[in-house]
């Protein structure tokens, strides 16, 4: 049987939902907080709301300090409207291969310095993956990403060899659910893939990957390793192969050539992860996926300085 269709929300259906900054608001506090405020500074639930929500819309009963709903989150300090958090939400949440602060600053009516900063902190809510060890059989693959040293101005050129030269290195695996998980990387060294395999693959499970000689000491650390060798013709041995993730990365790559154009390797996690994050989250309805997001936000707080210097 297949999976239900996930619920959409259109952009009519949103502004509909979503009229004003106080709808915006009991959104944001629905989510976050359920039927009672707690405060963001202590946690405590013995709190007052004050006349006219000034200064604040609450006040604390133990801490005495008055706090909002974006008092110890990613919206900490922001003077954009809770709305257009939500509608940054939305749009980044809709947009499967990715939307551009260019087209978002547009959307919101702010700078694209402003989309950016916006977009960036939203993504920074996906940067966490869940702490256990995937498990079964799994797909694991490298990919590189950046221009190519060919393209580049002369001043720019390595001038250090063709193929991956200048490019950073992502490596990825996918379970037997679909899951994928994804990394930036320093290099694809056998020391930093097995680290990798190590920390998200439980011992003894299968893994599945091309002929790369890196992959040699996988049996040596307890995995069954099972290599596809693509360059002798053969895709898929046993039903074993490494298609699933592969079709992660052709994804990834439209994304980063047909929306984005340009991801820096700085900031380029965020980026990995996001994708990943909306790969994972395919079955998950748009006001779920919303839900999801804001869940995240709680001590998250990034400045614009901590981000350009992170």
């Amino acid at each position: 049987m297949s999976n239900p269709k996930p619920e959409t929300l259109s952009n009519f259906e949103f502004f509909r939902k979503f009229q004003d900054e106080e709808a915006a608001r009991k959104f944001f506090e629905t989510k976050r907080w359920g039927d009672e405020p707690v405060c963001g500074h202590c946690g405590s639930v013995s709190v007052t709301e004050c006349k006219d929500h000034k200064p604040m819309p609450y006040r604390c009963k133990d801490c005495r300090k008055h706090f909002s709903v974006r008092t110890g989150t990613v919206l900490a300090e922001s003077r954009l409207p809770l709305q257009k958090w939500l509608l940054a939400i939305y749009m980044l949440t809709s947009a499967r291969k990715g939307i551009p602060s260019t087209q978002m600053a547009r959307e919101l009516g702010v700078t694209q310095k402003t989309a950016w900063f916006l977009a960036q902190r939203i993504r920074g809510t996906w940067l966490k993956d869940r702490d256990d060890h995937m498990d079964g059989q799994m797909q694991v693959d490298e990919t590189y990403v950046g221009g190519g040293n060919k393209n580049k101005h002369a001043s720019k050129k390595l001038n250090a060899g063709r193929g991956t030269v200048g490019k950073a290195a992502v490596v990825g695996v996918r379970d037997e659910a679909g899951q994928v998980r994804a990394v930036v990387v320093k290099n694809t060294k056998v020391a930093t893939l097995e680290k990798f395999v190590r920390e998200d693959c439980k011992s003894g499970a299968t893994i599945v990957t091309d002929t790369q000689g890196d992959y040699i000491n996988l049996k040596a650390r307890g995995y069954n390793h099972i290599t596809i060798n693509h360059s002798a013709g053969e895709y898929v041995r046993d039903m074993a192969h490494t298609n699933g993730i592969e079709s992660f990365w052709a994804l990834f790559k439209r994304g980063y050539i047909g929306f984005y154009h340009y991801m820096s390797a700085k900031h380029l996690r965020r980026y990995v992860k996001e994708f990943a994050f909306h790969h994972n989250t395919v079955q998950v309805g748009t006001m779920d996926f919303i839900g999801m997001t804001i869940d995240r936000m709680a001590d998250e707080r990034l400045t614009y300085k901590g981000l350009i210097n992170g």
